[in-house]
């Protein structure tokens, strides 16, 4: 395998739909481990990393027990399961995930997950998610309405949404259990293609009594926008003799295909001699194939990093993609059936879509489709949508492309209105013109992207919380149904849940009160029912108006003081600053007392300029929300003359850490473990080593004198109980705002490493310098920092 570098032509664009939930029930909270820096054993609510053949093995013993298990259940003596999948958490807890057959039919929506707890925990405690019906029983399996005509209705349904060269499969005799009472029915799928050229999988549920159709989805899940650039990015290729193929073989391998404007098949599967893929002009056909490719990998990336999830089905096996599909296609779909993402070139054939929102979006219909099935219409149907939002904008934050910046804004680079506007808006979805910001009785009667508004609205909420910031560059301003404002728990956690929920405790019919028990029970899973997090999303959901605050915040106004500011005169400066609010709507900025020179943002907060004036200043800013309640925030600015003028000084308190926590914000990592010797003196700090889900951090604040250049250095050494090169265990650390570097499991190595850092750039300000170590809930990362310095010259 050849890692490469390459210009590549990434598209950016908006994105659609797929298929298949409504739940009740709780899960027994994970068992942690507690013993720091002892255990590789796992802990925690996270998936179990599990390799295929145990996944097969975990699979083969519940379908063993499917008829104990539906005797235990209380279901129909004609009703029998077939287990579609099964996922383990770390503490050994088994969700196993069922569908269901009567009298030898099919039960469409008769899907359900049971959750049985690790043999330590007592008996009876098993739980089960049902998608609508405990039980299904019908009076007659017997159709008295022909299957013929049931094929014939559906082919009339079809032409009906304009479908071209529409053809009717032989249509199946089923139970619908989706709503209502379970009837018998004909499923009939009609293929063909959509009225933009997209194929069509059309499904019709006919009730096979009376003839009324009860039911259709469109299995295609669909996106539509322009392209834009990502510029050189790495690829991982296969070498053949002098020939290279974009075959990814460390994820699954994964192929991209180059159909070359065909409309079937997989074309030629792109290869040449040259390991340098594209031009970044769409004009070279393997531009495209290149921007395929790399969404591919950081789709699976993202997914096995932050989730332990190896390809879309979790078998380590990949999906392929195919360019170039169609003439002047403009638009690009996930299709269950050949397990595969293919992309139009858009607009006379002038750009193809091919980016990180196409496949983090289009993919995360996969792994929906392989998990809760959520069904492609009505409430369930907005939540299948809001899902693949939700998971493509945290593959666009994964990524870490610096022309195509993580965000929380759905198809920003399209432009899909001529306008430069985004085609979503998870901060407040209503700024589309048609998505619903909150819940309510019909917004399931909405097209699916416009009722996935309130979910992506409550992903924001639970990340990022109400009220005006600004993240990479883009405002937002973030109100709640009720006004009250809500706190974030972060990105991080908020992505965890989400998706421990859709794996774990959603089906096929959930709907909105379902999602939020689904992640209630999710965050209890994960972080317990007392954290933050389990508070986080009854109040986030709360904010779309979908149950009930859990420890609402408290009233008021809320200002975060910046500390004490040092600046140079000449030396342009930018401080933002943080507040937050019980009330929804915008927040209003003032300052008094600031350098001359320096102003404050009314909207936004931040504060910049250039100082004029050298001396001590008293600033007081003030923030003021929609019901005219206020804040204040208190702190001195000295701006020293240009220049400064600097001596050689060491300005961090406690360097060492031979002082013990002196000086140091820790989340008590500060020891004399000999199990990690020291690289100076009998001190370090020693962050994760849990073996299990964790966060430690370490911070000083230290003011950077104007005028003078700084430099940082730590000694770092790093030891895994992982293997491999895969990232899951990460130290980052950063100055301010400012990320300096990460490092991972992936550079353990033997004793101590110096690092250093320019620092002069933050000269005259007051910066936090931070070490937060985030470890995954299964193998152990020690990451030991020593003999630090900030030292100025």
């Amino acid at each position: 395998m050849h890692p490469i570098r390459l210009t590549a032509a990434l598209a950016a664009l908006a994105l659609t739909a797929g298929v298949a939930g409504t739940l009740a029930g709780t899960a027994a909270a994970a068992d942690r481990a507690t013993a720091h820096h002892l255990s590789p054993v796992r802990g925690g609510a996270l998936e179990a990393r599990l390799s295929p053949a145990q996944h097969k093995a975990l699979i083969s013993s519940a379908q063993q027990k499917t008829a104990e298990t539906a005797r235990s259940l209380g279901l129909g003596a004609k009703e029998k399961l077939v287990v579609r999948d099964v996922v383990k958490d770390a503490d050994g807890t088994l969700h196993t995930r069922y569908e269901r057959t009567y009298a030898g039919l099919p039960v469409l929506g008769g899907d359900l997950v049971v959750h049985t707890p690790p043999a330590s925990v007592a008996k009876g405690t098993v739980s089960t998610t049902f998608n609508s019906k405990r039980t299904v029983k019908v009076a007659s399996t017997t159709a008295t309405f022909a299957k013929s005509a049931a094929e014939t209705k559906a082919l009339k349904t079809a032409k009906a949404l304009d479908a071209k060269q529409p053809a009717a499969d032989s249509a199946r005799k089923v139970i619908w259990a989706g709503d209502g009472t379970p009837k018998l029915a004909w499923e009939t799928v009609v293929s063909g293609l959509q009225d933009d050229g997209t194929p069509s999988r059309l499904h019709v549920i006919t009730d096979a009594t009376t003839g009324k159709e009860l039911y259709r989805y469109q299995a295609i899940e669909t996106g539509v926008g322009r392209t834009h650039y990502s510029g050189q990015v790495s690829l991982t290729t296969t070498q053949s003799g002098s020939a290279y193929t974009l075959t990814d073989g460390v994820r699954g391998g994964h192929k991209t295909y180059n159909l070359n404007h065909a409309t079937s098949g997989t074309g030629t599967l792109f290869s040449q001699t040259s390991d340098t893929w594209g031009d970044g002009t769409n004009s070279t056909a393997a531009t495209a194939g290149a921007d395929a490719a790399y969404g591919a990998q950081e789709t699976w990336d993202f997914y096995k990093d932050t989730f332990g999830r190896s390809g879309i089905k979790n078998d380590g096996k990949a999906a392929y993609s195919r360019v170039h599909y169609g003439n002047a296609y403009a638009n690009a779909y996930w299709d269950d059936s050949c397990f595969c993402m293919t992309y139009g070139d858009g607009t006379g054939n002038n750009d193809p879509l091919t980016s990180l929102d196409v496949a983090g979006h289009e993919m995360s219909h996969g792994v929906t489709s392989n998990t809760a099935g959520l069904n492609y219409s009505g409430e369930s149907g907005g939540l299948n949508e809001a899902t693949s939002d939700i998971f493509g904008t945290g593959v666009e934050f994964y990524a870490n492309n610096s022309t195509d910046v993580g965000d929380y804004l759905i198809g920003e680079k399209v432009d899909i209105r001529g306008d430069g506007s985004p085609l979503r808006y998870m901060d407040k979805p209503s700024k589309d013109g048609s998505s619903a910001d909150s819940w309510y009785s019909g917004v399931g009667n909405l097209d699916v992207h416009y009722s996935s508004g309130p979910a992506n609205h409550m992903f924001y909420l639970l990340s990022e919380g109400s009220g005006t910031k600004t993240i990479n560059g883009v405002t937002y301003n973030s109100p709640t149904s009720d006004g009250v404002a809500v706190a974030g728990i972060g990105r991080d956690a908020a992505l965890k849940i989400w998706y421990k929920a859709l794996t774990s405790y959603m089906t096929s019919s959930t709907n909105y009160t379902g999602a939020r028990t689904a992640a209630l029970n999710a965050a209890s899973a994960l972080y317990g029912t007392n954290s933050a997090e389990y508070a986080g999303v009854g109040n986030a959901f709360a904010g779309i108006n979908v149950g009930s605050h859990i420890n609402p915040p408290s009233s008021g106004v809320t200002v975060t003081s910046p500390g004490n500011q040092s600046s140079a005169v000449g030396t342009a400066v930018s401080l933002q600053v943080q507040a937050s609010s019980s009330n929804s709507g915008a927040l209003t900025y003032s300052a008094t007392g600031l350098p001359a020179g320096l102003s404050i943002n009314s909207s936004t907060g931040l504060i910049s300029g250039t100082p004029t004036t050298a001396g001590t200043y008293s600033a007081t800013v003030t923030v003021k929300d929609a019901t005219g309640a206020t804040g204040t925030a208190a702190f001195t600015w000295t701006v020293s003359t240009s220049g400064g003028g600097c001596s050689s000084t060491q300005l961090l308190a406690n360097p060492g850490f031979e002082s013990g926590n002196t000086g140091w914000t820790n989340s008590g990592v500060i020891n004399n473990d000999t199990r990690e010797p020291a690289h100076g003196g009998s001190y370090t700090a020693w962050l994760n080593g849990w073996g299990s889900a964790h966060t430690d951090t370490l911070s000083q604040t230290v003011t950077i004198p104007a005028g003078c250049k700084a430099t940082l250095t730590f000694y770092l050494h790093i030891d895994t109980a992982e293997s491999g090169s895969t990232v899951y265990d990460k130290l980052t650390v950063t100055a301010g705002s400012k990320t300096l570097a990460t490092y991972s499991n992936a550079n353990a190595a033997s004793g101590y490493s110096q690092k250093s850092f320019d620092l002069s750039s933050l000269a005259g300000q007051t910066v936090t310098l931070k070490f937060t170590g985030v470890e995954d809930a299964y193998l152990a990362t020690d990451f030991v920092v020593d003999d630090t310095a900030l030292t100025t010259g």
